[in-house]
């Protein structure tokens, strides 16, 4: 069964390189302010000499982190990240450095669900989250529209509809005997 797999061909949306950007950006500004308040603190109040240069090491490393962050890493998630979904499998392949490959059997399937913060909204795209017993898988930075439509698919692939109208008429049920 698992040699009809084929490679997971479908991308994210290339919206999400600024997604991710102005993403970093805001967590490295907010990393380089605290950092800066540190250093002030430390030549107002005279601190240990080694906490300063503690602190100037850290900042060098915060600016090398953010150009990777900033600039580099958006464009190689965008890359690598791949995924499909059929009446069997959601495949799911990601990676910079340690490459992950997951097939979600559509029998494991629990629930699915989109997601949106205010960035994402932004650029109009979504988060699908996959939730199985042992875990939640997300494909992240997918068209609105595409997300629907995949919820919407997987939810019928995994009968996942029939089995929250069963839960619905047991609580029902359920309420009435009390």
């Amino acid at each position: 069964m698992l040699d009809r797999i084929q490679e997971p061909t479908q991308q994210i949306s290339t919206e999400a390189v600024k997604v991710w950007r102005l993403s970093a950006v805001l967590q490295q500004a907010v990393s380089f302010i605290v950092l800066v308040v540190l250093l002030f603190l430390h030549f107002y109040f005279d601190w240990i000499t080694w906490i300063g240069y503690a602190l100037i090491a850290i900042l060098v490393f915060d600016i090398l982190y953010a150009i990777f962050a900033i600039f580099i890493r958006p464009n190689l998630l965008q890359r690598t990240w791949r995924y499909e979904v059929d009446e069997d499998f959601i495949q799911l392949k990601f990676g910079i450095f340690i490459k992950r490959h997951y097939i979600i059997p559509m029998v494991k399937v629990q629930y699915v669900n989109t997601n949106q913060g205010p960035l994402l909204r932004r650029f109009h795209l979504s988060t699908l989250s996959v939730g199985t017993t042992a875990s939640t898988h997300e494909i992240p930075a997918i068209p609105e529209l595409t997300a629907q439509e995949l919820r919407g698919k997987i939810a019928s692939f995994a009968e996942l509809s029939e089995a929250e109208e069963g839960t619905v008429d047991e609580e029902l049920n359920h309420d009435d005997e009390r």
